[in-house]
């Protein structure tokens, strides 16, 4: 906790002491029947020391909300006026809302879906292009099996409890993030120790079991939000939507929770598309479903949204990035471990200095994290509300070498929106190495069965990369050779099983075999596909390290994935990009989305300034001209007046607006600075296309073309 918030709460905890001492004085005056004069000295005395309590008061709900005194209110009220701005223009609306809708899905109006077609026409510009990674588009529905490999089908839970009495679900870890983050930001009066008690809470969250979660929930006496009835204790629920592939029900799948394990299992394919060679990316944009068990906050925690992920494949021994050097020097909000744990705030640091210093654990995850940052910054992200938080040690998957999350701050707080994590070479042995058992489909359409792992021991490929050596190099190697007649003696029909087993040990499960055998002569031995343990004797597998010479060293490559969570960007560059302002008038509050040409839904619209003929004439050849420009656009030739247009058009983003006034010139008026410039009609596309694609800036159409007044434009 902030050293300003601990000494705040104890200094308004001494003055509620003074505040009831006085009180109890000026009651006990007033019993006594003490002179007027003394007890109107008292009651002064008290209502100064009432003061001074409020004053502490707002300054502690200040240092709690990171704002001016009024940061709840405030930050509730902008997002109210925000969403109700981004319904009513249709930006996005509840899913099926004729029919009360679904908690958790959402549908994207046209607005909406322009702002998400630009974000992610630019994020394949951004990373597709200009990285040349490789594209691909997996199934939504995904077999059992590959989620059983990767992890999902066993970890991918959460922790829910239920409302004793109506059965209905909440996570368990909201209604305790909620409880202390209610009692930290409204709870004026908890003293400083039970304020760093629940920041405790809240930084450890994440690491928390079932059993000491449900602890916390009835050491709180946390109840059910709805009905205030008691909760069941926590328990795992798998976030996957399950379903079957064929009629008979035999094959299960899920509808994939990332669109990762495509490209994993794709891996040997892409491989040698790309000429046998590493480093190489391969990226996707695809649908993800989660069946959040109380899903909230809008766009931000949602059933079924769309991620863009990235899977930059490399060799472990060299993490280096040709590209590195064009990041070096980036600097912004970096909160690493070491600051969250001491209790300190993000700070701006050169990317090139937290890479040098092993803070960023290698070059390619540094060169994307300083990617990321461009990528967001370009969409119209607030730099100064945009940071990259490291994961703590109990947030880390055990295989993970680093990870670090894209936070943006909305009014919602801080919302992990990109993670770029090294997960070293888990996700592709993870597929290597899983064993599948008895799986069947239903049958045969056309003599082609439906589930290609039909009667599979193991996936059977191993996703593994080679570094073909320029002269053979002797090294030193592992041999495991099972002695398959004393196996069959011994195991009989569950031979070729333990015979598996033992060639897939790794060296340091081999090597503690072997040392274990020549002291006892015989182990126990766990073979996964028997489920069970076997007596081992020395007779029965030969263990050795033999000099070999190699003309090539074959490794399972390491992985760089940054994962994008599109909703979430597209959520807070919806509040990032929102303002208001008066109108001319002064009489009401004017909405205005200030998104970059690049992401606007609408670049550009077409006003005809009255109703006439031949302007109506010359904006039709405008807005021909845009459209052969490939500029999006909107023709308005209402008679509405043009100060009412351009507050529409202002309302959806639109960053400029083109006026008719005559047969040769019009004006060009740029959204945010309402400032407006002369040029011909035959140059008016042109100049709108030159901004919106980055080729030039308003300042420099400014500079060159004449300047436009009109007392009528923002009426």
């Amino acid at each position: 906790m902030a050293a300003s918030e601990e000494s705040l709460r104890k200094a308004l905890a001494e003055k509620q002491s003074a505040v009831e001492a006085h009180g109890n004085a000026v009651r006990a005056l007033k019993a006594a029947k003490a002179s007027k004069p003394e007890i109107d000295a008292a009651i002064e005395a008290l209502n100064s020391l009432k003061l001074e309590k409020s004053s502490i008061e707002k300054q502690l709900q200040a240092a709690v909300s990171g704002s001016d005194g009024d940061g709840a209110l405030s930050r509730e009220a902008f997002r109210q006026a925000a969403v109700n701005t981004l319904e009513r223009r249709l930006f996005y609306i509840p899913s099926f809302k004729i029919y009360r809708g679904v908690a958790g899905l959402y549908d994207y109006g046209p607005p909406g879906c322009a702002v998400k077609s630009n974000v992610l026409a630019f994020w394949r510009q951004h990373f597709v292009l200009e990285e040349n990674m490789l594209e691909v588009d997996c199934p939504c529905v995904t077999p059992e099996v590959v989620l059983k490999a990767s992890g999902h089908v066993d970890k991918f839970t959460d922790l829910m409890v239920k409302d004793e009495k109506t059965g209905t679900c909440y996570r368990a870890d909201h209604l305790l993030k909620d409880f202390c983050n209610e009692k930290l930001q409204k709870d004026l009066t908890i003293s400083a120790e039970k304020a760093a008690e629940l920041k405790h809470v809240l930084a450890t969250l994440d690491d928390l079991s079932a059993e000491a979660l449900g602890a916390k929930i009835k050491e709180y006496g946390i109840t059910a939000p709805d009905t205030k009835n008691p909760l069941s204790d926590p328990y795992p629920f798998n976030l996957m939507f399950q379903t079957s592939i064929g009629p008979s029900g035999l094959s299960p799948g899920y509808m994939r929770p990332e669109t990762a394990q495509g490209i994993f299992v794709n891996f040997k394919d892409l491989y040698y598309y790309n000429g046998n060679k590493l480093p190489f990316a391969a990226a996707q944009i695809g649908q993800a479903f989660r069946n959040e068990i109380s899903p909230r906050q809008g766009l931000l925690r949602v059933r079924e949204f769309t991620l863009a992920e990235i899977e930059h494949f490399v060799d472990p021994e060299d993490k280096s990035h040709p590209k590195y050097s064009e990041v070096v020097d980036l600097e912004f909000l970096m909160f690493p471990r070491e600051e969250q744990m001491s209790g300190q705030s993000a700070k701006k640091i050169r990317l090139g200095d937290a890479v040098s210093k092993g803070t960023v654990n290698n070059e390619t995850l540094g060169y994307f994290i300083g990617r990321v940052y461009l990528f967001l910054t370009r969409l119209g992200i607030d730099k100064d509300r945009l940071r990259f938080r490291q994961h703590l040690a109990n947030e880390m998957a055990h295989y993970a070498a680093d990870c670090w999350d894209a936070e943006i701050e909305c009014s919602y707080g801080w919302i992990e929106c990109v993670g770029i994590a090294d997960r070293s070479a888990y996700d592709l042995r993870a597929h290597s190495e899983h064993h599948v058992k008895n799986v069947f489909d239903e049958g045969q359409r056309e003599g082609n069965i439906d589930f290609i792992g039909t009667n599979l021991d193991k996936s059977g490929v191993p996703l593994v990369a080679a570094e073909k050596f320029s002269e053979p190099r002797e090294v030193e190697k592992l041999v495991i050779a099972p002695v398959k007649k004393e196996l069959g003696l011994a195991f009989k029909g569950s031979q070729k099983n333990v015979v598996e087993a033992l060639e897939a040990m790794n060296e340091k499960e081999a090597l503690e075999m072997k040392a274990a055998l020549e002291s006892k002569g015989e182990v126990e031995f766990y073979v996964c596909t028997l489920g069970k343990n076997v007596p081992i004797k020395k007779n029965m597998v030969s263990i050795s390290k033999e000099k070999k010479k190699e003309h090539q060293r074959v490794f399972t490559p390491s992985v760089i994935e940054p994962s994008f969570g599109i909703g979430r960007i597209i959520y807070c560059l919806f509040e990032h990009s929102f303002y208001t302002r008066p109108s001319k008038a002064g009489d009401e509050q004017l909405n205005v989305f200030r998104f970059p040409p690049l992401v606007a839904p609408i670049k550009c619209t077409v006003f005809p300034l009255v109703q006439n003929q031949q302007y109506e004439d010359v904006a039709k050849v405008i807005s021909k001209s845009l459209t052969t420009a490939g500029i999006s656009h909107k023709i308005d030739i209402t008679g509405t007046s043009i100060g009412k247009r351009y507050a529409r058009t202002d309302e959806l983003g639109v960053p400029f607006a083109i006026t008719v006034d005559s047969t040769k010139d019009v004006t060009i008026r740029e959204r945010d600075s309402k400032l407006q410039v002369r040029v011909s009609v035959e140059e008016a596309a042109l100049v709108v296309k030159s901004v919106t694609d980055g080729l030039r800036t308003w300042e420099d159409v400014w500079e060159k073309y004449p300047h436009h007044t009109s007392g009528s434009a923002d009426d």
